[in-house]
C-alpha cells in the first residue's frame, strides 16, 4: 500500500486543480520558500480529517479555501482527494484503489467521499486504524513532533506504539464495547429497581382491585335499593300530599273568610283616616284664623293707641273725636263678640278630634287582634301538617321493623352457623401463618445480616478506594510536577551542552579555531572549559580574566602559529593564543601581607580549580589578582598599598593598578565560567529527578492495581449486594402479605365478634 497521487483544488494557495502522481522512485517534494510544500502536507492532513483549524495554520476552517488574488476571484469551495494502491489489501475494503475526498463550502457545508461514495469521518478514521496513515497517525510528522514525543506523557508515546503495533482498532473496539457494556449493566440495575418497586406495589394493588369490584357490586345493589326506597317514599308522600291537600282547602277558605274582614276593617280604617284628614285640615284653617285675629287685635290696639295720642294731641276736635270714639267703641264691643264666638268654635274642634283619635286607637287594635288571630291559625295549620307527618312516619316505621325483625329472626341461626364455621378456618389458617412468618423472619434476618455485612465493607472499601483516588492524584500532581521539572532541566541540559558544543558567547574565530581542535591535536580548548570555580565566586573570577576566559590554550607556540595561519587564510578574524611552553608565572603574587587585610578573600588562581598541567596556566591568568568580598575594603586595601595591586570584588567590581576602578551592574548573559558547572549541577539534578519519577510512577502503578483489585472487590460486593436487594425485597414482600393476611385474620376476628354481639 502506497500513496499514488493527491489531486488539490481550491485549497489554500491551490487556486487552480493541480494533480501530484507520486511514481515509482518519488520520495518527497521539494522547493523554495513560499511555494507551497507545507500546503500540501496540510491538504494530507485535512483530508485524513483534521478538525483543528489550529493544526492547519488558520484561524477557522473557512481559512483553508484559496481567498482570491488581485487577480483571481476567490473560490466558493475546497477540495482533496487522496488516492492509495490497495493491491495488497491492508486497507479493510474490497478495492484494489481506495480514494478519500473531502470538500468544504463556504457556507459551512462540508462532505466526505470514499471511492466517490459519501460517507462519515468515523468511517475514514476506522479505514485507517492500525495503518499509521491517519492524522495522529505517525505517517504525518510535523514540526516540533518528535521533540514533542520525546517529551510528552506515556501514554501519548504509547498511542503511537499501538498504531504501530495494529492494535488500535480492537483497543477502540474494546473500549466501545465496555462503554456499551457498562450501559447495559447500568440499564439492568434500573430495571432491577424498577422491578422490585412494581413487586412491592403488586400484593397493595391486588387488594385495592378487589375492594373495587366489591365496592361496584355493592354500589349497584345500593342503586337498585336507593331507587325502589325512592318508589316507596313516592307513593307514601302521594297520599300525605292528597291528606295536605284537603287541609290546604280547610285552610284556605279561613284565610279567605279572614281576607274580607280584614278588606272591611281597611275600609273602615280608611273611612276614618279621611275623617281625620279633615278635621285636621279644619283644625289648620281655625288655626290660621285665630292667628289671623290675633294679628289684626294687635292692629286694632295700634290703632286705640294712636287715636288716644290724637285725642291727647287734637283736643279742639273733641266733639269729632267723640262721635269717632263712640263708634270705634261699638266697633270694639262687636269684634269682642266675634273674638268669642272663635274661642268656643275652637273648644268645639279639639273635643271633636279627642273623639277622633279615642275612635282611631280603638279601630287599630281591633285590626291587632284580627292579625293576632290570623297568625294563630297559620300556626296551628303549620301544626296540623308536622303532627300528620309525625304520625305517618311512625306508622311507616313500625310496619317496616316489624318485617325486617321477622327476616332477622329467619336469619339468625344461619348466621350463627356461618359464623362457627369462619371461626374455625381463621384458627388454621392463623396457625399456618405463624409457622411461615417464623421461617421468613428467619430468612429476612439472615438477608439483611448479609445485607448490612456487604454494605459495611463496600463503605471500607470506598474509603480506601477514596484515599487511594486522592494519593493518585497528590502522586499524578507531584508526576506532572516531577515531569514538567524534569523536561525544563533537561531542556536546559540540552541548551548548555548545545552551547557548549558550538561554542556560543565565543567569537566567530574562537569557534572555527574550535572546530579544528579533532584535526589539530595540539589544541586543549578556551581558558573558560579548562577553569573550574565556586558559584559564589563565578563573578569575580570572570571579572579577573575578563577578555582572557576567551584566550585558546595550545601545546606550544607551533600549534598556535597553525591556527593564526589558518585564521588568516580563511579570514576568520583574529584570536588569543596561550601556549603551555612559553607562558610562565613571572614571580607570583607579591604583596603578601595584602592577604591578612580586612576583606580579602584570597589570591584568584587559589579559589580556581584546574588539571595539574594547567597550574601555570591559572598562575599566568590568575595569580597576580586578589579578590575582595566588596569594593570598600578594595579601596582601602588600594589606597594602603598605593595602588599597586589588582583587585576584583565577588559582585564583579575592579580596581587595576595605578587606580581605576571598574564596576556597576554586571551583566554576562553568556556566563562562559559557569556554563560546565552548571551542566554538571543539571545532571545531577536530571539523574535526581529521572530516579524520582520512576519511583513516582511506580508508586502511580501500585496505587493503580491496589484501585483496580478494590473496585473488581467492590463491583462484586455491589453484585451481590443486588442479589441480596432483590432476596430481602422478596422476602419483605412475603413478610408484608403475612401481616396483611395476619391483619385480615384479626379483622377476621373482630368481624366475628361484632357478628356474635349482633346476633
Amino acid at each position: 500500500m502506497y500513496l499514488k497521487n493527491i489531486e488539490v483544488h481550491g485549497f489554500k494557495s491551490f487556486a487552480q486543480k493541480i494533480n501530484f502522481e507520486f511514481h515509482n522512485g518519488i520520495t518527497g517534494i521539494v522547493g523554495p520558500n513560499g511555494s507551497g510544500k507545507s500546503n500540501v502536507a496540510d491538504a494530507v492532513r485535512w483530508v485524513l480529517g483534521e478538525q483543528s483549524a489550529k493544526q492547519l495554520r488558520g484561524g477557522n476552517m473557512q481559512d483553508v479555501i484559496f481567498s482570491g488574488t488581485e487577480l483571481r476571484k476567490p473560490l466558493s469551495y475546497a477540495s482533496v482527494a487522496i488516492t492509495l494502491d490497495n493491491s495488497d489489501r491492508k486497507l479493510g475494503v474490497d478495492f484494489a484503489e481506495v480514494t478519500i475526498t473531502r470538500r468544504l463550502y463556504r457556507s459551512g457545508e462540508s462532505e466526505y467521499l470514499m471511492n466517490g461514495s459519501p460517507c462519515r469521518l468515523r468511517d475514514i478514521h476506522e479505514l485507517f486504524y492500525d495503518t499509521g496513515i491517519g492524522k495522529e497517525g505517525y505517517s504525518i510528522i510535523g514540526q516540533g513532533q518528535i521533540d514533542k514525543i520525546l517529551s510528552g506523557k506515556p501514554e501519548d508515546r504509547r498511542e503511537l506504539f499501538d498504531e504501530a503495533a495494529g492494535i488500535v482498532k480492537f483497543k477502540r473496539r474494546k473500549n466501545q464495547t465496555l462503554k456499551k457494556l457498562e450501559e447495559e449493566r447500568q440499564n439492568l440495575v434500573r430495571v432491577t429497581d424498577i422491578l422490585s418497586e412494581l413487586t412491592k406495589q403488586l400484593g397493595p394493588l391486588e387488594r385495592q382491585s378487589e375492594t373495587a369490584r366489591i365496592y361496584l357490586s355493592k354500589r349497584e345493589t345500593l342503586k337498585d335499593l336507593d331507587v325502589n326506597l325512592f318508589l316507596m317514599q313516592y307513593e307514601e308522600m302521594g297520599t300525605q300530599l292528597q291528606d295536605l291537600q284537603g287541609k290546604y282547602q280547610l285552610a284556605e277558605e279561613n284565610l279567605k273568610e279572614n281576607q274580607e274582614r280584614y278588606d272591611q276593617i281597611g275600609v273602615q280604617y280608611a273611612q276614618l283616616e279621611t275623617e281625620l284628614d279633615d278635621l285636621e285640615q279644619k283644625i289648620s284653617s281655625l288655626r290660621d284664623q285665630t292667628q289671623q285675629d290675633a294679628i289684626r287685635k294687635q292692629q286694632l290696639e295700634g290703632q286705640i293707641q294712636v287715636l288716644e295720642q290724637q285725642i291727647e294731641s287734637g283736643k279742639q276736635n273733641e266733639q269729632h273725636y267723640t262721635n269717632r270714639l263712640a263708634v270705634i267703641d261699638e266697633e270694639l264691643e262687636k269684634r269682642s263678640e266675634s273674638a268669642e264666638n272663635i274661642r268656643e268654635e275652637r273648644s268645639m274642634i279639639r273635643l271633636q278630634l279627642q273623639n277622633v283619635r279615642k275612635r282611631l286607637r280603638t279601630e287599630e287594635e281591633h285590626l291587632q287582634d284580627i292579625l293576632a288571630a290570623v297568625e294563630d291559625c297559620t300556626n296551628a295549620i303549620e301544626e296540623g301538617k308536622q303532627e300528620i307527618m309525625d304520625i305517618l312516619n311512625s306508622r311507616a316505621n313500625t310496619k317496616g321493623k316489624a318485617q325486617r325483625y321477622d327476616t332477622m329472626m329467619e336469619q339468625f341461626r344461619i348466621r350463627q352457623a356461618e359464623i362457627n364455621q369462619r371461626l374455625l378456618s381463621l384458627k388454621t389458617e392463623e396457625k399456618e401463618r405463624q409457622t411461615v412468618k417464623e421461617r421468613t423472619q428467619r430468612d429476612f434476618d439472615a438477608i439483611s445480616s448479609e445485607i448490612e455485612r456487604l454494605q459495611k465493607k463496600n463503605r471500607g472499601l470506598e474509603q480506601e478506594l477514596t484515599q487511594i483516588s486522592g494519593d493518585m492524584k497528590d502522586a499524578n500532581a507531584r508526576l506532572q510536577d516531577k515531569q514538567s521539572t524534569y523536561h525544563r532541566t533537561v531542556s536546559r541540559l540540552e541548551a548548555l551542552r548545545n552551547m557548549t558544543e558550538r561554542y556560543d558567547g565565543y567569537g566567530n574565530s574562537i569557534r572555527k579555531v574550535m572546530e579544528q581542535k579533532d584535526r589539530a591535536r595540539g589544541i586543549h580548548g578556551v581558558v573558560a572549559d579548562l577553569i573550574h570555580v565556586m558559584k559564589d565566586y563565578e563573578i569575580a573570577i570572570e571579572t579577573a580574566l575578563g577578555g582572557s576566559i576567551q584566550n585558546i590554550v595550545t601545546d606550544n607556540e607551533q600549534t598556535a602559529k597553525q591556527m593564526i595561519e589558518f585564521l588568516k587564510r580563511n579570514k576568520f578574524g583574529r584570536a588569543t593564543f596561550l601556549p603551555l611552553s612559553s607562558i610562565s608565572n613571572k614571580g607570583g603574587f607579591g604583596q603578601e601581607k595584602a592577604l591578612s587585610e580586612p576583606g580579602v578573600i584570597g589570591v584568584a588562581s587559589s579559589l580556581v580549580e584546574v588539571e595539574p598541567k594547567y597550574k601555570v596556566l591559572a598562575e599566568y591568568l590568575l595569580g597576580r589578582v586578589l579578590v575582595v568580598d566588596n569594593i570598600d575594603h578594595a579601596i582601602a586595601i588600594a589606597r594602603k598599598y598605593h595602588q599597586s595591586i589588582r583587585m576584583v570584588t565577588v559582585e564583579g567590581e575592579s580596581i587595576s593598578p595605578g587606580g581605576s576602578m571598574t564596576g556597576g551592574a554586571f551583566k554576562n548573559n553568556s556566563n562562559l565560567l559557569g556554563r560546565r558547572r552548571e551542566i554538571e549541577e543539571l545532571e545531577k539534578e536530571t539523574d535526581a529527578a529521572s530516579k524520582e519519577l520512576e519511583h513516582i510512577e511506580q508508586e502511580i502503578e501500585s496505587l493503580r492495581t491496589r484501585r483496580n483489585n478494590i473496585r473488581d472487590q467492590i463491583a462484586a460486593n455491589q453484585d451481590m449486594l443486588q442479589r441480596r436487594y432483590v432476596e430481602q425485597n422478596t422476602v419483605r414482600m412475603n413478610l408484608a402479605q403475612l401481616a396483611d393476611k395476619e391483619k385480615e385474620i384479626q379483622e377476621g376476628y373482630a368481624s366475628i365478634g361484632t357478628d356474635q354481639e349482633e346476633l
